[in-house]
């Protein structure tokens, strides 16, 4: 459930790859990456400080990138531009800091908090039912602005995949779909009941089959989970020979043709 695409570490020995600092450079004439200050996102708070990937024409489509546990926004956005469309925009919201247990309560930007690495540990329920209240907000706020859900796509790396599974069988809007890198099932035990209704999700699930931080046997389970809760063939489940907790540019490959599936310009 660690982050850090190179693992899982208590600040301050977490090793940030260089992608994860905050990044200014040019990314062409009409694409750029900003940081999201807009006045009308003060209401959404997960916005105010987001890192926004904007598209090189009309924005028609948008994916929410949720990152890892002790990573930031900034630690997906230059991966995610190497594969962006022209048409679809990129949000990397960043969790906010609060003590982990996992890591003997240290204060680390993360989604909710995480009390072990096995689908037995306990859950912090409450926690991991406002964070997906908060990545809603996103979906709604996208939605008023002139992008609709079903033109919205959730994606995350091991917390934030996680998070993104959970937000998108929960939340009453249709989406596009879901890319879970690295992850599991927030709360497993209450589903099929806690889903609300949609069969026909698009999930791509990644994962590497050398990952120790979530090893690959949990990314399977989760699958056969996901079959009971949508329909079988929306699940995409592939692995990654040789990779640890990380991604690769074979996986990013997948997740780009993913998008270019169920986010086609319109």
């Amino acid at each position: 459930m660690a982050s850090l695409r190179h693992g899982f570490a208590p600040p301050p020995a977490c090793e940030r790859p260089v992608a994860e600092v905050p990044l200014r450079r040019e990314l062409g004439q009409q694409a750029h990456l900003l940081q999201c200050m807009c006045g009308n996102n003060m209401s959404v708070p997960l916005l105010a400080e987001a890192v926004t990937v904007s598209g090189m024409e009309k924005e028609t489509a948008a994916v929410i990138f949720l990152h890892g546990l002790g990573d930031s926004g900034h630690g997906w956005a230059d991966t995610l531009t190497a594969i962006q469309l022209p048409h679809v925009k990129f949000i990397c919201p960043h969790a906010p800091p609060i003590p982990v247990t996992l890591n003997m309560k240290s204060m680390m930007p993360a989604w909710f908090d995480l009390m072990g690495l096995s689908p037995n540990s306990p859950e912090d329920e409450s926690g991991i039912k406002k964070a997906a209240e908060n990545i809603t907000a996103i979906i709604e706020h996208e939605a008023k602005n002139g992008i609709p859900p079903n033109r919205i796509m959730l994606g995350g790396f091991s917390q934030g995949g996680a998070l993104s599974l959970y937000t998108a069988l929960t939340c009453q809007h249709q989406l596009a779909g879901v890319v879970a890198l690295s992850c599991w099932l927030p709360l497993h035990r209450n589903f099929p009941s806690a889903s609300s209704g949609n069969k026909n999700l698009p999930i791509l699930q990644c994962h590497g089959d050398m990952d120790i931080m979530i090893p690959v046997q949990f990314g399977a389970m989760t699958a056969e989970k996901l079959k009971n809760i949508v329909n079988p063939q929306m699940i995409t489940f592939k692995t990654y020979p040789g990779l640890s907790h990380s991604s690769c540019p074979q996986e990013m490959a997948a997740v780009k043709e993913f998008i270019e599936q169920h986010l086609p310009r319109i």
